[in-house]
């Protein structure tokens, strides 16, 4: 298995000096269902003062199998990370998941956990995690072996919404469909976009509409259209704005995804800076308008929708 292949914060597994307690998973968008796994991961490496860690995959495993429709990402490799030390995990472990480590017969998996991770004491995950050759292990195995082994292994129920249980799934599901409300419900923080501002062409601009320009292509895409959102650059204040996500084919049609935020309340921030986007309600989807003016008369409507919910009250 040669754990591990990417070590972030830590430069090796050597020099940890207290027992691991490692949550495992893909982890994709570290939604509400994950926090449950890797909480508990971090809660008890607290308590009996050892180092918390996360063993996750890089691709996922739908890359291997199914390269030709493989599952779209919520949110990168880096950032996902990023995500996981935010919430207090202290170690990460990026697992490239090829050939060899999908071959892996599902009663050694804990076996090579150990040795590959001597200080390794607990292993957390999900009720519904799968292991080894074909996914053919399941939690009652992990437990089994993990005795052997010396581990300790806890499963943690899932995390339900609505009478169903918290999942990447239904995430995408939920992206791909515009309901960014129930997204951000789903993951527990808002769903967010980065980068830094791009010159445009200045038509919004001489439309009374100026625009700052992201451009932004996640693996899984969520839906062209209009969205309230929330802006800031350098961890400052927070600004209210109305942004428009997708290929624009009233004005050019680009082809690529653009997020466009125009800013509610000020000037909003110039090209070259780096800013956060918080999608935080779904206006309408993106059409194809007969006219600029037609666009222009939609964008002022936009505008009072995304101001009667972000700036009043």
């Amino acid at each position: 298995m040669k754990l591990p292949a990417t070590v972030e914060r830590f430069q090796s597994v050597g020099e940890l000096t207290g027992p691991l307690h490692l949550a495992i998973g893909m982890f994709d968008g570290v939604h509400l269902g994950h926090l449950a796994v890797i909480e508990s991961a971090v809660s008890s490496a607290n308590h009996n003062r050892g180092v918390s860690g996360v063993l996750t995959f890089d691709p996922h495993p739908s890359r291997l199998f199914r390269p030709e429709n493989p599952t779209r990402l919520i949110m990168p490799i880096d950032r996902k990370c990023g995500r996981l030390h935010s919430i207090g995990v202290d170690l990460i472990i990026r697992k490239q998941f090829d050939r060899a480590y999908a071959s892996l017969e599902a009663d050694q998996f804990a076996e090579q956990l150990k040795v590959e991770l001597p200080h390794l004491l607990a292993v957390y995950v999900g009720e519904n995690f799968r292991f080894g050759k074909a996914r053919s292990g399941d939690v009652a195995l992990l437990v089994e072996t993990g005795r052997a082994a010396g581990l300790d292994v806890t499963s943690v129920p899932r995390v339900q919404l609505n009478g169903l249980p918290i999942s990447s799934t239904r995430i995408r599901e939920a992206l791909r469909g515009g309901a960014i409300e129930r997204v951000n419900e789903l993951l527990g923080y808002h769903y967010f976009s980065d980068g830094r501002v791009t010159p445009g062409a200045a038509l919004g601009r001489t439309i009374g509409f100026p625009t700052m320009n992201l451009p932004w292509e996640p693996d899984c895409l969520p839906c062209f259209g209009v969205y309230g959102v929330r802006f800031r650059s350098d961890g400052g204040d927070w600004l209210p704005g109305v942004a428009n996500y997708g290929i624009k084919p009233t004005v050019v049609d680009t082809g690529s995804p653009l997020l466009e935020v125009h800013a509610l309340e000020g000037d909003g921030i110039e090209a070259g800076t780096a800013i956060e986007v918080e999608w935080l309600r779904f206006l309408r989807a993106e059409h194809k308008f007969d006219s600029l003016e037609a666009l222009k008369r939609q964008i002022v409507l936009d505008v009072e929708a995304a101001g009667e919910y972000l700036c009043d009250g």
